[in-house]
């Protein structure tokens, strides 16, 4: 298949409305919609793909087996092959299978009307690696959700790429119209420059989407190989993040400069593209090297989506967290905006303290950096806000210099002085919880 020449291949598109999602009378995921928003989307972009493509739309299909045949002869095309599925999923209760409902299908009859998802699997199985792309906007009623809590993931075969959000059952939904994830989608795809890949294009939708709290994002972390563990957490990221440990950050940019004029400044060195799909390969060097060609928003967003797969998969007070925090506040630096570097960098301290023992290396790494980037706040009113926080987290660090304590004390006592109306004023002395 590899070998096929580009003018005898030929891509296919299948898009596919099962029924809509509904709670309570309320829309929770309107696939008719999203169909229409992508239909208007041009084939050779939706396919990443210039070969000549046929395009199959099924809304309001009633037959599994119409359906189906539909899938059987989209599989069956030698080029590039993209299947997007939006509807409602649940599970038949005599053999808990889960299944794409299809129009009129009721809890009842999910066993004979809904499309069985193992049939996705079946007919994509034997396409080469490559070449198949199934991207996912669904949601889960109350019988689905718990057997995709069980499996962790949604998978559809081995040899496809699966991209998607499967929300939960219970959430208010967006009405009738084009659903977040889908609509981000779409709109990354046309205002990014070039055609990202498709693991980049589905980081900035969930980075960018309203998605609803403890929606399934696929692939998970697990499966885009983020790398785990609480050893895994303690290499040098920092006050780390993205690179290896040093001792003194590097110049901040002028403080006037936005992060938007930085960008359209500097020359957009060309960044190599994240490959669509690499099992066990780290994020980091490529969010890094958008960070350090400039593309500092790019490169925050990418980092907030990984994030979000790491905050689903092991909660928010975890090492992972910590990590993707930490990330963040090393962009933050990079991009010049201190007075978020400040706030995430304290965080990461606070939270590293809660686990870890004062004089660990991370913890004092965290502490600097936030302490660094609390002195290039140039805005007095950020600086007043930021201060007392930090200076519960130095106070925190009896193995600090005690020099770096009495400077951050001294800092904010004259910017409060400067500007008594702004907070109350927290005399050098004071003694903090």
């Amino acid at each position: 298949m590899q070998n096929i020449a580009v003018e005898q291949q030929r891509g296919h598109v299948l898009l596919i409305a099962g029924d809509a999602a509904v709670r309570r009378r309320t829309v929770q995921v309107a696939p008719s919609a999203n169909l229409a928003a992508l239909g208007v989307v041009p084939v050779p972009m939706l396919l990443n793909s210039t070969v000549p493509c046929d395009t199959t739309y099924l809304d309001g299909a009633r037959d599994p087996n119409t359906v189906l045949m539909r899938l059987r002869t989209a599989a069956a095309t030698p080029g590039p092959l993209l299947v997007y599925l939006s509807g409602r999923l649940s599970v038949d209760r005599r053999s808990r299978r889960l299944h794409l409902c299809l129009a009129g299908t009721t809890a009842g009859s999910v066993r004979y009307t809904g499309l069985p998802w193992e049939w996705l699997g079946s007919e994509l199985r034997g396409r080469p690696a490559g070449l198949t792309t199934v991207l996912l906007d669904l949601a889960a009623d109350k019988a689905a959700w718990p057997v995709l809590q069980e499996y962790g993931s949604l998978p559809a075969s081995p040899s496809a790429e699966v991209y998607g959000v499967v929300s939960p059952p219970g959430f208010a939904g967006g009405g009738e119209g084009v659903s977040s994830y889908t609509r981000e989608w779409i709109n990354q795809l046309r205002s990014s420059p070039g055609r990202p890949g498709n693991l980049q294009l589905h980081a900035l939708a969930v980075g960018t989407a309203a998605l609803p709290p403890g929606a399934l994002v696929l692939p998970t972390a697990r499966e885009l190989g983020v790398p785990g563990g609480r050893e895994a957490v303690r290499e040098p990221a920092g006050a780390h993040g993205l690179g290896p440990a040093a001792p003194v950050p590097p110049p901040p940019r002028e403080p006037q400069e936005t992060q938007e004029t930085q960008s359209s400044q500097q020359p957009r060195t060309p960044v190599p593209p994240l490959p669509d799909h690499a099992p066990g390969q780290d994020p980091r060097p490529h969010i890094h090297a958008l960070a350090t060609a400039g593309r500092h928003l790019e490169a925050a967003t990418l980092a907030q989506a990984w994030e979000a797969h790491v905050l689903q998969t092991h909660g928010y007070t975890s090492a992972e967290a910590t990590q993707w925090a930490e990330i963040r506040a090393d962009l933050a630096r990079m991009a010049g905006d201190f007075r978020l570097a400040t706030r995430l960098w304290t965080g990461v301290g606070r939270s590293r303290l809660a686990h870890q023992p004062p004089d660990a290396p991370e913890v004092k790494g965290a502490a600097a950096g936030a302490l660094y980037c609390w002195t290039q706040l140039k805005d007095p009113a950020a600086a007043v806000e930021a201060g007392p926080e930090l200076i519960r987290l130095l106070r925190a660090l009896p193995s600090l210099d005690p020099r770096h304590l009495h400077l951050a004390r001294q800092r904010l006592d004259l910017l409060q002085q400067a500007r008594p109306d702004a907070a109350p004023r927290l005399p050098v002395t004071a003694e903090l919880p």
